[in-house]
């Protein structure tokens, strides 16, 4: 990695978190960004991570805050862009870094459907604008979001039936990691690799899946947007930028499946059925029987 502080914005969401105790683990010094202290990555019990500072910053800080909070930084990590996060441009203008990894989005662009995917495109062309070395990971759906609009045995997307070579945000984090850690220097430096599953998936293949997991009959039933905005999902935070998303999805602008997580990351990318067992938690609700809603 070649020494240096790790500015791990966006410390606090699925990716980084699971990101910040792999490079925890690896001895990397870091400056945990989160927009709340309680969202900061800690060991069971509540311990900090080893070499990790959290720090504090909200959606649009101070050019001289974010400057002195992140004093000593050499590389900055974009793991997430949630709307309580600070903009990634924000810290670009304000801190000078030498190296740059972006977690994107597949589908980025100025024109892109999703509207998280034009965010990123806004965000990738500060970082390739930056001077830093820079590598972008474009990443497909996580599993988690899957299965969270499912309500009453039944899940309803406004995806029509296009699939998605949804990823393991385990997987994300690994890839990453591998990036940050390689000792071939500047071996990815201006590269951009597409982060997905193994397998692209219908919403009647995620149905199939969790009936078979939770041994409820659940089933898949595409909806209008229209009818998605009448009938919010309670997870949601941003109904315009999950519905977007799925448009996305019924494009096809996530079905095609790529192997980087294998050739970064050394193994193959976990499927959906695999990435259930692993993490049983995310299905403790269904498996109990009650609604989503």
């Amino acid at each position: 990695m070649g020494g240096g502080t790790v500015v791990l914005a966006g410390a606090g969401g699925p990716v980084g978190f699971q990101l910040a105790f792999r490079l925890a683990a690896e001895g990397a010094e870091q400056l945990l960004v989160v927009p709340d202290e309680a969202r900061a990555p800690r060991l069971p019990g509540g311990a900090a991570l080893p070499e990790a500072e959290v720090v504090v910053l909200g959606h649009a800080p101070a050019p001289d805050q974010v400057d002195l909070a992140l004093d000593g930084a050499d590389t900055l990590v974009i793991a997430g862009i949630s709307s309580g996060d600070p903009d990634p441009v924000d810290l670009l203008t304000a801190h000078r870094f030498r190296r740059i990894v972006h977690l994107s989005q597949i589908g980025a662009g100025a024109q892109g459907t999703a509207a998280h995917a034009r965010r990123h495109w806004r965000i990738e062309e500060a970082v390739r604008g930056s001077g830093a070395a820079w590598t972008i990971l474009r990443v497909s759906v996580q599993f988690g979001t899957l299965i969270h609009a499912v309500r009453d045995d039944l899940l309803r997307a406004p995806a029509g039936h296009g699939r998605v070579a949804a990823v393991s945000p385990a997987d994300v984090a690994d890839a990453a990691t591998a990036v940050l850690l390689d000792e071939r220097a500047h071996a990815h430096d201006g590269m951009t690799y597409r982060i997905t599953g193994p397998e692209a998936l219908t919403g009647e293949d995620v149905a199939r899946t969790l009936s078979a997991v939770t041994g409820r009959p659940l089933r898949y039933e595409p909806m209008s947007a229209v009818d998605a905005y009448a009938t919010p999902v309670p997870w949601v935070r941003d109904l315009d930028a999950w519905i977007s998303c799925c448009a996305a999805v019924d494009a096809g602008v996530f079905e095609d499946v790529d192997d980087a997580v294998a050739r970064l990351a050394g193994r193959p990318a976990r499927s959906f059925a695999y990435w259930l067992d692993d993490y049983p938690g995310e299905l403790a609700t269904l498996r109990r029987g009650a609604s989503m809603g």
